[in-house]
């Protein structure tokens, strides 16, 4: 049979500037039960490259090193993708998942979802806390008890924790983005319908349908979570998270210092039709984001879920056992607890705050209102720095050891502050000490998110929404504490628990990473005097990339061949030597960026089919 001819190109000029700022490139050979680095010449003009294939007989992988051409095989399902390139730099060993985040863009597909999943949340924060800062006006209005309001708080927050729970294994099902516009246009209904309450009865029913929103974070982790890089996305989950927790201060702003008063002066100072009216306001805008959201985003890198699945890009996932798995993790548990102390923590104040300022200090509602946002703007920087500063300790700090030490130590200050802020006389010694109780409450909760990604790689979803419950279980927890005990009291009971959880840290054990107290990580053992690292796992060979200053010394040909020898010592690799030596020795003359995807529709997305083989030639 004739041999069919596929044209391949390479990464065009216009990727020059970020092939300069990358110290190593490396590209992989796949077989089936062995996985090759293979290194590439650095080249920065365009090529194009013809590979011929036999569509009927298998070639020997010896084969595979021509210099002018390559023998192979299109075989088996072509790897969809919706994008041939990326406005970012790409890593498609991590299914095309972003290692840069440029927040001033909006490109499809990773910034566009990045930017839809933190307005989302911001929006689900708004609706879900727009009744805080208007709690004292709807108590004296409905001469409500103060246990009453707390009840509906606590209902307002302990729902969430059920919806959570199930939105994390759908989203391994169905994406976020479905999930993100089917809350919050759901959510929006009740908001609206607040105005309505006549009895405590009734404004629990709201306060649990409205709660709902709350289920948004999950989506919004594991959203972002789907398209950055294991690198950077503790950074970009921090971010994402931290400005869509903002959603809570800013909607004791806009609620209670801005449309409140406006609608009362609309209304005659009658504050009592004030507040009924204003929460038409964030049901509209929820409404509307929803629909929008739905309409402009893409669930992953590589397009939509259901796109994928019908191009057998993507397998069927069930939603229960995405959440058996998950469940079946103890680290799950731990970082839960984790979480309950930190974002519980945030839920819990942003019930509180506005209450525990006009009760304690005599102020307006809308000063205290305007006061008790302080601790929700903080998200601006405050989760997203916590985010950095975990990626920053495991890029240089031992790897998850370095995330754990860091998770420690924010939440064991977090506790300390929490109970400075509980002892302080004066309103300007609380609003200070708050400012930074709140600053290490939202770091602790980035980091959280910067070991949630690891723990369970397959079922993110599922990890994520059990983690994210935790929030929901410490706000009732603490909610209850606040319903029956004074403020005092309650915030030393909270600041305590967040001490206690930091020594949990040290229980936490991820397969091939290291812990807080020993180990190492995968990819720091068995180095040799040459920096040359080997691991062996499920099968596969792997070769770290090599940097500029090895690839000018040629130590790297060196360093690929010792690794190969070494390997070869067991039974596997005696079977395959021949194969393995001469992918090593002969470079292929195809390269590509990371950043871009630059095939011919023709060929097969990120790379080639050996012949009788699944697996493939990354490019």
């Amino acid at each position: 049979m004739a041999p069919k001819e596929q044209t391949f190109f390479s990464s065009s000029s216009s990727n020059n500037n970020n092939e300069k700022n990358r110290n190593s490139r490396y590209d992989c050979f796949r077989t089936n039960s062995k996985m090759v680095d293979v290194d590439l010449e650095e080249d920065d003009t365009a090529q194009q490259q013809t590979l011929h294939s036999s569509s009927s007989e298998r070639a020997p992988l010896e084969d595979l090193g021509e210099t002018s051409s390559t023998l192979v095989e299109l075989g088996g399902a072509k790897d969809w993708t919706k994008y041939q390139t990326y406005a970012l730099k790409v890593d498609p060993l991590q299914d095309d998942k972003a290692t840069e985040l440029i927040l001033f863009t909006a490109a499809r597909p990773h910034m566009r979802a990045f930017h839809c999943s933190w307005w989302s949340f911001f929006i689900a924060f708004f609706l879900w806390f727009s009744i805080s800062p208007l709690l004292g006006e709807i108590r004296d209005d409905l001469a409500l008890t103060d246990e009453e309001v707390w009840t509906s708080s606590i209902l307002g927050v302990g729902v969430t924790m059920f919806a959570r729970i199930l939105l994390g294994p759908l989203c391994d099902k169905y994406g976020a983005r479905i999930l993100f516009a089917i809350v919050l246009c759901v959510a929006s209904i009740p908001t609206a319908c607040t105005g309505l309450v006549q009895t405590a009865h009734q404004l629990n029913v709201v306060r649990v349908f409205v709660g709902i929103a709350g289920g948004n974070f999950v989506m919004n982790q594991y959203w972002i979570s789907t398209m950055f890089s294991r690198e950077i996305v503790g950074t970009a989950n921090g971010l994402g998270a931290g400005w869509g927790n903002m959603g809570g201060g800013v909607a004791s702003v806009v609620i209670g210092s801005i449309l409140f008063p406006l609608f009362k002066l609309i209304f005659g100072e009658d504050s009592q039709l004030a507040w009924r009216a204003v929460f038409i306001i964030p049901a509209i805008l929820a409404m509307i984001s929803g629909i929008v959201v739905y309409n402009i985003a893409d669930d992953s890198p590589k397009g939509q879920y259901w796109e994928r699945k019908k191009n057998g890009q993507m397998p069927q996932v069930s939603a229960t056992k995405s959440l058996a798995a998950a469940a079946r993790n103890p680290n799950c548990w731990i970082l839960m607890i984790h979480y309950a102390c930190s974002f519980g923590v945030e839920l819990t104040m942003n019930n509180a705050a506005a209450l525990y300022y006009k009760d304690e200090f005599g102020l307006s509602t809308e000063s205290a209102a305007a006061v008790a946002s302080i601790f929700g703007w903080m998200n601006l920087f405050a989760r997203g720095a916590g985010g950095i500063i975990s990626d920053y300790a495991n890029a240089n700090y031992g790897g998850m050891g370095g995330r754990l030490l860091v998770q420690a130590y924010f939440l064991a200050l977090e506790g300390v502050l929490i109970v400075m802020f509980a002892s302080s006389q004066t309103l300007a010694g609380t609003i200070i000490v708050m400012i930074f109780f709140s600053l290490f409450v939202q770091a602790a909760q980035g980091s959280t998110y910067g070991i949630v990604p690891y723990v369970n790689s397959e079922f993110t979803g599922a990890v994520s929404g059990i983690v994210g419950a935790g929030a929901n279980v410490g706000a009732v927890g603490f909610g209850l504490g606040f319903r029956q005990l004074s403020y005092r009291h309650a915030l030393i009971l909270m600041g305590f628990a967040a001490m206690l959880s930091s020594l949990l840290t040290a229980f936490i054990q991820i397969d091939g990473h290291s812990t807080l107290l020993a180990g190492l990580e995968a990819d720091d053992e068995g180095k040799n005097e040459h920096g040359t690292e080997q691991k062996e796992l499920a099968g596969f060979l792997h070769f770290r990339p090599y940097d500029k200053k090895e690839h000018d010394a040629g130590d790297h040909k060196t360093n690929q061949k010792q690794q190969i020898d070494k390997h070869n010592n067991n039974k596997k690799g005696k079977q395959e030597q021949g194969q393995l030596q001469s992918i090593a020795e002969q470079p292929l003359p195809l390269k590509k960026s990371l950043s871009t995807r630059t095939t011919t529709k023709e060929a097969v997305g990120d790379g080639l089919k050996v012949p009788g083989t699944s697996p493939f030639i990354c490019v």
